[in-house]
């Protein structure tokens, strides 16, 4: 179970970065880009796998990109590193390319991929083909037009449904140009429960936070809400 993924450039900016237990400091990627810069100057190359202030940091570097994980976990080492292969692998997949102009480019997809990949910090789906039936963002081209390659667009076109899955992006488009406005919306609840020894509950309790991540052009009107039907703090017989 991770709790951190990012992507980061050589010169250490964050390009991706996607927390899932908020269980580590958010200065851990700094943190990591300090080590690897250490081992630089010291004329090594810095392991896949260390650990710092009580973190564990697994990383490789591909399409001069790193592709870093962190957890509190002890985790196998070779599961997270096959993770980060298979995620790469993914993402170029999708993207055509595994560059950092390509993955800025398509930053919203390569979140949307990770929502769908990992959940909650575990790995649940890797495969590019059965992604494609969850994935409904299109990738853009980041070669030059005169570059021969695949139309990338074509291969992974999403289908043309109505769906009703909070993952859905919102789309927008005006003056007959195609623009994507897109808001993200995360809904995390912890549940802390203190038994006795007899097994009793002796205190319990809920709490959680509402996480938003807003791509819209200009400043539009959004109304976010719970769902209508939904009671709370009803007691049922």
């Amino acid at each position: 179970m991770i709790s951190q993924f990012f992507v980061l450039s050589l010169r250490g900016d964050v390009i991706i970065s996607r927390d899932y237990r908020y269980d580590v400091p958010k200065t851990s990627s700094e943190t990591f880009f300090r080590k690897v810069k250490f081992w630089g100057r010291e004329g090594e190359t810095a392991p896949p796998v260390f650990h710092a202030d009580g973190v564990n940091y697994f990383h490789l570097k591909t399409g001069g990109l790193l592709f870093m994980v962190t957890t509190k976990k002890n985790i196998a080492p070779s599961f997270v590193l096959e993770l980060i292969s298979r995620v790469a692998a993914v993402a170029k997949d999708y993207c055509g390319v595994l560059t950092e102009d390509a993955l800025r480019k398509n930053f919203i997809l390569v979140y949307e991929l990770l929502d769908e990949m990992i959940d909650y910090g575990c790995p649940t789906n890797t495969s590019t083909e059965m992604l494609k039936q969850y994935i409904f963002n299109e990738p853009i081209a980041a070669q030059p037009a005169s570059v021969s390659r695949p139309n990338i667009k074509t291969l992974f076109a999403p289908p043309k449904i109505v769906t009703a899955n909070n993952k859905s992006v919102v789309s927008k488009s005006r003056d007959g140009k195609t623009n994507r406005d897109e808001i993200f919306v995360d809904v995390i609840e912890r549940i802390s429960v203190t038994f006795n020894a007899n097994g009793y509950v002796q205190t319990q309790e809920v709490d959680g936070s509402i996480m938003m991540k807003s791509f819209l052009s200009q400043n539009p009107d959004v109304k976010v809400a719970l769902n209508e039907d939904l009671t709370i703090g009803k007691d049922y017989p």
